[in-house]
C-alpha cells in the first residue's frame, strides 16, 4: 500500500486543485483559505458516499463512483439555486483499492469537477476496511436568493425537472443481476452518472420563480413528504402527469412498474419546486433541453394525496430511500 503522502500527491495532480480568487490558499497546508465574495452568501453542504450502503464496488465502476460522490453532492446546492466553488474530499481507502482502482476513482471525480467548475480545497485520507467517502461543497448565492423547502403554499403547482424513476431502473437492474445483459447497459447511465439541475436551480433562483425547492434524491414521494413538512402544507400528485421513465416491455413483464420507481425511486437528483399560480406562465416546458413538468399542486390540509389514472383519490406514503428504515441492499 502507497504511504498517504504519496495518495494525496497523486489526488492533487489528478484532480482540479489550483488556486483562484475565492480560494488563494488550497492543497499544501493544514487547513484552506476561503475569500467571501461580496454580496454573496456561502453555501455548504456535506455527503457521505459508503461502498455497500451508497454503491456496490462490485457492480458500479470506480470512475462512476468517483464521478457520483461529487455529482450527487453538488446537487444539494442545485437545489437551493446556488453556485459551487469548492470541495472538500476525505476519503477512507482499503489496500486494494490503492492501485488501479483510485486511479479510476480520480479520473470520476475529475470529470465532475470539470463539469461544475469545481476546485479541490483540501481534505483527509485514512486506510478503511470498505471505501468510504465524504464530500463537502462550498458554492455562493446572491443574499436573499437562496430558495429554500418551507417556502410552498397552497395553491402553488409542484414541478419536476427530467425524467422520474431513471436512476432507481438502473439500481433494480444491478440487485437483480440483469446488469450484466448488453441490451440494458444504456439503463444504467441515469444510475452511474446522474446530472444535478445546477443552471436549472441557479435560474429559478435569479429569477424568484420558486417559492420552494429541493432535488429528488431520496424519491419523489419522500422528497415531496420532505418539502410538504417544511412549509406546513399538503399535496395532490396526478399520476397521469408524472414524466415516468421508459421501461421496455420486456421489464414491465419482469415486474418493473414505470410508476412505482417515479414515485418511489430514489437518486434521480432533479429539482422538485413549487411555484406560484400567478408566476407559472413565467416558466418555460423546457430548460436547457430538460423538461419542466407541473405534476400537481400545494393543498392546505398536510397529507400526501395520489390521483391515479382513473380519477381515483389515494394516500400517496413516503417510501422512498431512509438510512434507517429503508431494507438493506435496496440502495
Amino acid at each position: 500500500m502507497p504511504a498517504e503522502a504519496d495518495i494525496i500527491a497523486r489526488i492533487a495532480r489528478k484532480v482540479p486543485s489550483r488556486p483562484s480568487a475565492a480560494l488563494p490558499l488550497s492543497i499544501g497546508d493544514d487547513a484552506a483559505l476561503l475569500r467571501p465574495p461580496k454580496g454573496k452568501h456561502w453555501v455548504l453542504t456535506c455527503d457521505a458516499f459508503a461502498e455497500d450502503v451508497h454503491f456496490l464496488a462490485r457492480a458500479q465502476p470506480a470512475a462512476a463512483v468517483g464521478y457520483k460522490a461529487l455529482a450527487r453532492a453538488v446537487s444539494d446546492l442545485a437545489a437551493m439555486g446556488a453556485t459551487p466553488r469548492v470541495f472538500l474530499l476525505t476519503l477512507g481507502l482499503p489496500a486494494h483499492r490503492t492501485g488501479a482502482w483510485l486511479d479510476a476513482f480520480l479520473r470520476g471525480l475529475a470529470r465532475a469537477a470539470r463539469a461544475y467548475d469545481l476546485v479541490l480545497a483540501g481534505g483527509d485520507t485514512f486506510r478503511s476496511s470498505a471505501v468510504f467517502v465524504t464530500i463537502t461543497v462550498i458554492g455562493e448565492i446572491a443574499v436573499g436568493h437562496a430558495i429554500q423547502r418551507s417556502g410552498a403554499r397552497p395553491g402553488d403547482r409542484i414541478y419536476l425537472s427530467g425524467v422520474a424513476g431513471a436512476a432507481e431502473l438502473g439500481l433494480q437492474l444491478i440487485l437483480r443481476g440483469l446488469d450484466r445483459s448488453r441490451r440494458w447497459k444504456t439503463l444504467l447511465r441515469a444510475h452511474f452518472f446522474p446530472e444535478p439541475r445546477l443552471k436549472l436551480g441557479s435560474w429559478l433562483a435569479k429569477h424568484r420563480l420558486a417559492s420552494a425547492m429541493l432535488d429528488t434524491s431520496d424519491g419523489l414521494s419522500t422528497d415531496l413528504d420532505h418539502l410538504c413538512r417544511a412549509s406546513g402544507t399538503g399535496a395532490r400528485i396526478f399520476a397521469t402527469r408524472l414524466p415516468v421513465v421508459a421501461v421496455p416491455a420486456e421489464l414491465r413483464r419482469q415486474g418493473f412498474d414505470p410508476l412505482h420507481l417515479a414515485l418511489h425511486g430514489a437518486e434521480d437528483y432533479e429539482l422538485l419546486f413549487t411555484v406560484p399560480r400567478h408566476l407559472v406562465r413565467k416558466l418555460p416546458t423546457r430548460f436547457g433541453g430538460v423538461p419542466l413538468t407541473c405534476i400537481g399542486e400545494i393543498t392546505e390540509p398536510p397529507q400526501l394525496l395520489l390521483v391515479d389514472e382513473n380519477g381515483a383519490l389515494g394516500p400517496l406514503p413516503p417510501a422512498g430511500w431512509d438510512h434507517f428504515r429503508t431494507p438493506r441492499g435496496r440502495r
